[in-house]
């Protein structure tokens, strides 16, 4: 037989650094009797508003201390000089609803340069993470970060002086695009029906099935998301007793059919390789079936997650974001 890898995959092979199912970091997750969990350990960075030098600033404003959320913001250091604001983008982080923090170095370092690149105000949200806190509890959270845009933002000191409120997006990454998908669902009213969020920037969204994709099929070895560790995050995440189909983790197969009424104008982007790839098209003709405005961009060459290792593909998805940021200005 010839060689069967695809070409996507073989593209993508040469952008992500060498990992392998064994030291996945998803696979290091230790269950506990209790029913919490281990997490493995990963750098997590410091706010930069300290260090004046530095071309992005940041700093972390409390959002609810109860439930230890809140919001880093990124200011790109010097504004750019021009007569408008910068556009807002809340942001949250992947890791399977699981893992990591909006303080990770992964993620500190990619918000650091969306807001430079774009450029944007943007505010990363720190959320509850399952299984202590099981879904919805990260939909509460991105939800109170949607009304903080709303109550508190305008009086943010970097908002009011360089953040134009007009033009909010809401973008996440992986579980943190399932996420910003369903702060539009649960808040339509509050969302979209008042121009307070322009649009939906969902990187490849964190979605799943009871029946399985041929994309997630042949990812028992993929070092990024294999899929032992796929199955052990949903696992863990969704409420007790829910499968795979339940509308957190499969909302094409289980939202009510009215649920996307009003949702803004939406882009998903995402990687060839990715083992979620299949769920995330099938997901964009679920959204375009009801009506939504869906920009597609899920065929560039990558694993999944590939833009938090390799720069030129962390820069590749800020254009993308930039020009769906400013396409609202044309």
């Amino acid at each position: 037989m010839g060689d069967s890898t695809s070409p996507d995959a073989t593209a993508a092979a040469a952008l992500v650094p060498v990992m392998t199912k064994a030291d996945n970091l998803f696979m290091q997750i230790v269950v506990n009797k209790d029913g919490t969990v281990t997490r493995p350990q990963v750098p997590a960075l410091p706010p930069s508003a300290d260090s004046p030098s530095s071309p992005v600033l940041s700093r972390d404003v409390p959002l609810d201390a109860a439930r230890g959320t809140y919001l880093r913001l990124y200011l790109p250091n010097p504004v750019p000089p021009s007569h408008a604001k910068l556009p807002v983008i809340l942001y949250f982080h992947g890791g399977g609803f699981v893992v990591l923090s909006a303080a990770s170095i992964f993620y500190h370092n990619y918000c650091d340069t969306m807001s430079a690149a774009v450029p944007a105000l943007v505010a990363s949200l720190e959320y509850r993470l399952a299984p202590e806190h099981r879904l919805p509890a990260a939909y509460e959270d991105a939800e109170a970060a949607v009304a903080w845009l709303r109550g508190a933002a305008p009086a943010d000191p970097w908002v009011a002086a360089h953040g134009d409120l007009s033009r909010c997006f809401v973008m996440g990454s992986s579980s943190g695009g399932n996420m910003a998908f369903f702060a539009g669902v649960r808040t339509p009213k509050n969302c979209a029906a008042d121009d307070l969020v322009r649009g939906l920037l969902l990187h490849q969204p964190y979605l799943g099935g009871v029946e399985r994709t041929p994309s997630e099929a042949n990812s028992e070895d993929d070092g990024m998301l294999p899929l032992e560790a796929n199955d052990k995050l949903w696992r863990l995440a969704l409420p007790e007793g829910a499968d795979r189909d339940h509308e957190f983790c499969n909302p094409a197969k289980s939202l009510a059919h009215d649920a996307v009424a009003g949702l803004p104008r939406c882009l998903v982007t995402g990687n060839a390789a990715d083992p979620l790839v299949d769920r995330q098209r099938e997901f964009i003709g679920w959204l375009r079936d009801r009506g939504v405005d869906v920009v597609d961009k899920t065929d560039s060459p990558g694993y999944h997650a590939v833009e938090l290792f390799v720069p030129d593909k962390a820069q590749e998805l800020c254009a993308a974001v930039r020009d769906f940021v400013f396409a609202h200005d044309a």
